[in-house]
């Protein structure tokens, strides 16, 4: 009890000597002494959040659109146009690119068959592989219509894994391929002859000689894959021979004949070009039908402003023409030339004197096959159907 006692008085007693050394020092201090700054008292206080915390990541930037020209159309893919059939009486010869899918790299022969047929050859020229095959043949199929045997063939192309690995970089693509044939009575006597396709046609003459005819784009850098146009649209027709172990020809069109039906000897029909070559169209309604200035012998490209037949709300019509070729070295003559009217007549190759008879009569030419330098091959090939729509006004 004794030391509690001491112990508190000693602490009162030291407090209170502090106070008074403070005082006396503060009544006794001069005014040259340094005042003595008591620190502050210092509060202490928690602090309390009083809303919660709110955080989270940004948000990305938003992506612009691009930006394109107010006439800007995205360039539509090529056809690749690889593949080209020709029906015989008997059998059926198939040319197909190396370069089959149009990208730039050649497939491998041993990938591509006709029907699981291999190809019996290639052409180092063009740059094809070349199959052929009976009608019966490479696993063909008989289809019958109503008018017309159909033999159907499919060229198949299956890639071969690149080198050791299990990877492609093309893909497979089956093709198929048609040949009309129209029905007889008498199927004995031999007079099955080929007919046009839908869309595109080729015919084959004797000796290895192919015509075609075919539409093209608009820049007329390959096949059109639709079939379909407006009115006042130009549609854009390519002329072609070619040729096997034969001299340079040159092809031409002798007359053209649009018909609702596949069979030129319906009505209603508009003949557009005849007359050994006279493109009529444009001197008979204004268009702008011409055939195209010719840069090569064995393709001739003309255009034939859209058209429908009055009174026919299909649009759809046929349009065959009698194709001719003759020799390169052959002279452009009356009979065997291309003539425009645009303020007068015009010659594709620039032989103007020779389009002076398509007001009148040019003459039939020649019919014989192959007896000189000036005698003519000649087929009919035919394109269609086309459809021709109305323009729409809005």
């Amino acid at each position: 009890m004794m030391v509690s006692v001491r112990i508190v008085f000693c602490l009162c007693c030291g407090a209170l000597s502090a106070a008074l050394d403070l005082k006396w020092r503060t009544q006794n201090q001069g005014p040259d002494q340094p005042q003595v700054q008591q620190p502050a008292a210092v509060l202490q206080k928690k602090q309390f959040l009083h809303e919660p915390l709110s955080w989270r990541y940004p948000e990305p930037p938003a992506e612009e659109e691009p930006q394109y020209p107010a006439d800007f159309e995205p360039k539509a893919p090529t056809p690749a146009d690889s593949v080209r059939a020709v029906c015989g009486e008997n059998s059926v010869r198939v040319e197909a690119k190396k370069d089959l899918l149009g990208i730039g790299n050649h497939v491998l022969a041993a990938d591509i068959t006709l029907g699981g047929c291999p190809a019996m050859g290639e052409d180092p020229e063009e740059q094809v592989l070349v199959f052929e095959s009976e009608l019966h043949g490479c696993g063909s199929q008989l289809l019958m219509s109503e008018d017309s045997f159909i033999y159907a063939f499919e060229l198949l192309y299956t890639p071969s894994p690149l080198g050791d690995s299990q990877i492609i970089r093309t893909r497979s693509v089956t093709v198929g391929i048609r040949c009309h044939y129209q029905r007889k009575h008498d199927v004995s006597s031999g007079l099955l002859k080929p007919t046009s396709s839908p869309f595109s046609a080729t015919k084959a003459s004797e000796d290895s000689l192919y015509f075609s005819i075919k539409l093209l784009t608009d820049d007329w850098q390959a096949s059109r894959l639709s079939s379909v146009f407006l009115l006042g649209d130009m549609m854009k027709f390519e002329v072609s021979v070619k040729q096997f172990h034969h001299v340079p020809l040159r092809v031409s069109v002798d007359s053209c004949t649009a018909t609702v039906l596949p069979n030129i000897d319906t009505v209603p029909r508009y003949v557009f070009l005849g007359n050994g070559g006279c493109l009529f169209d444009s001197q008979l309604t204004g268009s702008s039908s011409q055939f195209l200035p010719r840069t090569q012998d064995d393709r001739l490209q003309f255009e034939v402003e859209a058209f429908r037949f009055q009174q026919d709300d299909s649009g759809v019509i046929y349009i065959t023409c009698s194709v001719r070729a003759i020799a390169a070295a052959a002279a452009v003559d009356a009979t065997n030339k291309a003539c425009s009217f645009s303020n007068g007549w015009r010659e594709a190759s620039g032989s103007h004197r020779f389009c002076s008879c398509c007001d009148s009569d040019c003459g039939t030419g020649s019919q014989s096959h192959l007896t000189g330098t000036g005698a003519p091959w000649e087929q009919e090939t035919a394109v269609g159907p086309i459809t021709v729509k109305e323009r729409p006004l809005q």
